[in-house]
């Protein structure tokens, strides 16, 4: 595996997510998903739960899985996308 072409696929982004924002649900079908919460509080949606966030909590989402994020005030949190390494990355 060549750790620069991995280096150069993980995607990151920071999200500051409200209480009227509607996330609606997707999926990344070839990346897994780690969402850590900045700060604030609320929820990583699933299609049949929630995963409670609060400041230093973690939300993982394997590849495929549909998910979402709410809040009922503010939420910050930083999102990193992780190729799935049976994509071909050698």
């Amino acid at each position: 595996m060549d750790l620069e072409i991995l280096k150069s696929k993980i995607v990151t982004n920071v999200y500051h997510i409200i209480a009227d924002r509607k996330v609606n649900l997707h999926q990344h079908t070839n990346h897994n998903e780690i969402f850590y919460c900045i700060k604030g509080a609320g929820f990583g949606v699933l299609e049949e739960s929630e995963i409670e966030l609060s400041e230093g909590k973690v939300f993982v989402v394997p590849s495929g899985t549909m998910h979402s994020l709410r809040t009922e005030n503010n939420l910050w949190v930083s999102s990193f996308l992780i190729p799935v390494i049976s994509d071909g990355i050698e």
